[in-house]
């Protein structure tokens, strides 16, 4: 098979590992296989995403490489070739590189960060995400933070029976939540390992885990391991594999998950602030909306509330509401002062009020 063919084999597998990276259809060229795209401070990032091989001796019964698909595998200096090319010619700014567990999880790793080292050694400096594979040595994880931008293993499931459910080779609290530890030791004691920490990612819907117990998960693993990022995968079915039949994910569940975990992380709920019905958030509501009907807070008063009240206000964020705890101390608050901060009025109208009395949005407007 040729070089070109195992590329493409590679890199469509690739995108079931998601952590803010999607294909853009629109601008896919058969030619240069293997660049999605990732979303930094509004701007949109080439990367090359690929895998170093879809042989797996793992049997997570959701995974596509679990399918039959054709076994191809790249070797380091094929991969470091092709990603230094495409970067010669700017098609891509970074790198993300994973890979199935073709025998054993340290030989994986090895190859792994030969293909980093391969890379540094010949001059690239820029970002590279590497996926750390479940079960590696302490000493490989060490000596991959070393090399790569940032790194991430992948927690799959919110409980150790979810994960069983899926796969009986991994073990949740061996093989993903003690390298988890290790890499936060690891960042712990030293600040250049992998500078720009790590993140997991979490499937929603391939096992039968209510929102209540993801959410629960994903504080915890901010709160225990100082994760950078949670990222959901919506559940889909692949053909050829133990979960073919399996319905498939609802995308409006995981984007109020990602509401949910921002939340917790940027705005300092708690998960018994948010309203679950059955154990699962309402996928046609905001949760910090749903939260706020049912708050006894409201309406708070701008002038004098703390920060912990004003950031529950539906449509007010972190940094409008650290500017009206700086600028109330200096002048009078205002519906067009809270606006130019950034304040979505309508929606906060009903939980505000920063005068004698509640006022509403057009007697404040006149």
């Amino acid at each position: 098979m040729s070089l070109a063919d195992r590329v493409q084999i590679l890199s469509d597998t690739a995108q079931f590992d998601l952590c803010d990276y999607s294909a853009d259809p629109s601008q896919r060229n058969p030619s240069v296989p293997g660049i999605y795209y990732s979303s930094y401070r509004g701007c949109r990032v080439p990367l090359f995403k690929v895998l170093l091989t879809n042989r797996c001796c793992n049997d997570c019964r959701y995974c596509i490489n679990n399918s039959g698909i054709t076994p191809v595998e790249l070797e380091p200096r094929e991969i470091a070739g092709i990603f230094l090319s495409y970067y010669h010619k700017r098609y891509v700014d970074g790198l993300f590189l994973s890979s199935g567990v073709s025998r054993d999880p340290d030989e994986t790793m090895e190859k792994l960060i030969e293909t980093l080292r391969i890379l540094r050694t010949e001059g690239y400096g820029g970002y590279i995400h590497l996926k750390i594979i479940p079960g590696a040595s302490m000493d490989s994880i060490r000596r991959a933070m070393e090399l790569a931008s940032r790194v991430s293993i992948n927690i799959e499931t919110a409980t150790r029976d979810g994960l069983e459910e899926l796969s009986s080779t991994k073990d949740y609290g061996v093989d993903i939540l003690r390298r988890i530890r290790w890499i936060k030791r690891l960042l712990d004691r030293d600040r250049t390992l992998a500078p720009a920490g790590h993140s997991t990612q979490l499937m929603v819907g391939a096992v039968d885990e209510t929102d209540r117990e993801i959410v629960k998960r994903i504080k915890w693993m901010h709160e225990k391991y100082s994760t950078r990022r949670v990222y959901f995968s919506a559940f889909e079915p692949v053909e050829g594999t133990p979960l073919e039949e399996r319905e498939a994910e609802n995308p409006e569940r995981v984007m109020r998950l990602y509401q949910a975990d921002n939340l917790i992380k940027s705005y300092g709920f708690s998960p018994d602030e948010l309203q679950f019905h059955g154990g699962y958030l309402d996928p046609e509501v905001d949760p910090k909306y749903a939260a706020a009907l049912e708050m006894d807070i409201f309406p708070v008063d701008l002038r004098e509330a703390p920060y912990r009240e004003i950031i529950r206000v539906p449509g007010i964020g972190p940094v409008s509401a650290r500017k009206i705890i700086s600028i109330r101390k200096k002048r009078d608050l205002s519906p067009d002062l809270l606006k130019e901060i950034g304040v979505r009025l309508k929606r906060a109208e009903p939980f505000i009020r920063f005068d004698e009395r509640q006022t509403s949005l057009e007697e404040w407007l006149g």
